[in-house]
């Protein structure tokens, strides 16, 4: 069995890549993205771990305009729902956050989630079944990291319905869309994050998450 160590520059490079990661809005460049590059940020993210081996995600590549829009106005929606959730103070200041790069970014991927993949019963999802939908979140967190190995940028639109991205996609009912990206090359990175950046919230102190043996 052949054993693959890590150097120390590889090491020091994959952290570099982790904390560089960033949620991309507004610094998009309509530059398309090479195949070759396409496919190596895909590859990444199919080689994520799954439950039981059945790597239960599709993508959906999404260039089209007019896909595009829907999306767009999906995103709207729900962006107006969810500022009446928040209270005054924090509306303005949400309402002013630019939080989606849909029509900006050159690209959008749909990762989503095959539940009925390799049938009822599947290794390791016995006593947890929501196992196969953390699965393809981790094919997103791979997607994301060789993005910015790439210098591609990536931005999660999280404020949309399932339904919205499923009626957009022809996504059929038993498919459950995981993570609508947008993906293309930037500007420019920030130096934190950018809702750090705007005082939203700040880091949580590390010490302070860490428990021992007992919660």
């Amino acid at each position: 069995m052949q054993s693959i160590q890590i150097s120390e520059s590889e090491r020091d490079a994959f952290y570099k890549v982790l904390h560089n990661r960033r949620d991309v809005r507004r610094e998009f460049k309509p530059d398309p993205i090479p195949q070759d590059v396409l496919m190596r940020v895909l590859e990444a993210a199919h080689h994520a771990p799954s439950v039981g081996f059945m790597q239960p995600w599709d993508f959906i590549l999404v260039e089209d305009l007019a896909v595009r829009e829907k999306i767009k106005a999906g995103f709207e929606v729900a962006h107006a729902e969810a500022a009446q959730m928040f209270d005054a103070e924090r509306r303005e200041t949400y309402r002013g956050l630019k939080l989606e790069g849909i029509l900006e970014s050159p690209l959008g991927i749909c990762i989503t989630c095959d539940r009925q993949r390799t049938g009822p019963t599947v290794i390791g999802r016995t006593a947890n079944p929501e196992m196969d939908l953390y699965s393809a979140v981790c094919a997103v967190q791979n997607l994301w990291l060789a993005a910015r190995a790439e210098n591609l940028g990536v931005g999660w639109v999280s404020i949309i319905h399932h339904d919205t991205v499923r009626q957009a996609l022809g996504i059929p009912d038993e498919i459950m869309p995981i993570a609508y990206l947008c993906i293309g090359y930037v500007s420019d990175f920030h130096e934190k994050p950018e809702l750090e950046k705007a005082g939203w919230l700040p880091r949580a102190d590390l010490q302070s998450l860490i428990h021992h043996d007992q919660w």
